[in-house]
């Protein structure tokens, strides 16, 4: 009996499960196809490489959509460039690489990341004291935050000097897993644990499940807001330092797909983009789904073009076998909530 449950709870998440099958599947053709080079050591630790720069836009994608009313982050791509320009003009001016590699990569780190709070703190206060439309807002922040980009370099790539500790962070490895997919694990468990077992999770689900209940549940929605598109702009800013180190450039225009790219993650990752549901987990392997997908496509030398048609047809399969079941499911919440005063739904 309970090993029927057990079994009946795994299998109850229709969009963890294609996702896991498509993956599965997408490796044991890759495997075929490519005569077991593709879980060669090389090329595992390549797409390790290549997967957080995008997957880490993908969660802030989702935070945003999570908190409903209409909810999206557009400004992504735009503030890591922004980030990691910073950086890279004012810490040579401070600390030497040479002398002081340590001190110089804190730093280096510090001020990406400060100025991506700095950014995710703006559109948050644009969004929930000036009352601005998400998309809106941070559509004209992402152009804002480019146009600085611009003005600061003359629309030149800023180059990076070359510091151990800086560069392995995006070339490094960790008991050879790279350093930057490390990153991105710790922020997907950290996000994991923060939706599913803190009252911030329960407070962003139900916003973005209903917004009058939550209202009446005294949920200072100003503050979820904020809070929320600052944690946006932290990732976005750990997007940038991924692909600084990595490159050891920054450039305004770095990167410019990848914020269509994240909301494809983050919507064939099952987020719901009126709010209030979405799972990191299946963001996780939606984003490892189109990573192998490229992968596979690299090696055998397949046009990029048929990727991108390979991509639009995975996202309309995802929806057609799991949206019905996401649309019972939000709905689900919505009405156990009002009958059991506030049952969590699923954010791990």
């Amino acid at each position: 009996m309970k090993f029927s449950l057990n079994a009946q709870k795994l299998f109850a998440d229709r969009q963890l499960n294609f996702l896991l099958a498509v993956n599965l599947l997408i490796v044991l053709v890759a495997i075929w196809l490519s005569h077991g080079q593709f879980v060669g050591i090389d090329n595992m630790q390549s797409m390790a490489a290549q997967l957080p720069e995008v997957a880490l836009l993908a969660l802030g994608i989702m935070l945003s959509m999570l908190s409903g009313n209409g909810g999206i982050d557009l400004s992504g791509v735009g503030l890591a460039n922004l980030s990691g320009m910073i950086a890279a003009l004012i810490v040579p001016k401070v600390v030497s690489g040479d002398n002081s590699p340590a001190l110089f990569t804190a730093l280096f780190c510090v001020i990406v990341v400060g100025s991506g709070l700095l950014g995710g703190l703006l559109n948050g206060f644009i969004i929930a004291r000036l009352k601005l439309t998400p998309i809106l807002c941070t559509l004209g922040t992402q152009l804002l935050f480019t146009g600085f980009a611009v003005a600061l370099s003359n629309g030149a790539s800023v180059h990076v000097d070359y510091v151990d500790p800086l560069s392995d962070i995006g070339n490094g490895t960790f008991f050879q897993v790279p350093i930057q997919f490390c990153i991105f694990i710790v922020a997907v468990v950290f996000l994991g644990w923060l939706l599913r077992r803190t009252p911030f999770g329960l407070r962003l689900y139900l916003m973005g499940t209903n917004q009058r209940a939550a209202f009446y549940a005294g949920i200072p929605r100003e503050r979820m807001l904020i809070l929320t598109y600052t944690m946006c702009g932290i990732l976005a800013s750990l997007a940038g330092l991924v692909s600084v180190s990595h490159t050891l450039s920054a450039k305004w225009d770095y990167g410019n797909s990848y914020l269509l790219i994240a909301i494809l993650i983050a919507v064939m990752g099952g987020v719901n983009p009126a709010g209030g549901y979405g799972r990191i987990i299946c963001v996780f392997f939606a984003a490892t789904v189109l990573q192998f997908l490229s992968s596979l496509f690299n090696l055998l030398g397949v046009s990029q073009f048929f990727g991108d048609c390979a991509w639009g047809f995975l996202l309309l399969l995802s929806l057609a076998f799991a949206g019905g079941e996401r649309v019972r499911s939000i709905f689900g919440l919505g009405v156990g909530r009002q009958q059991s005063g506030g049952k969590r739904p699923a954010g791990g």
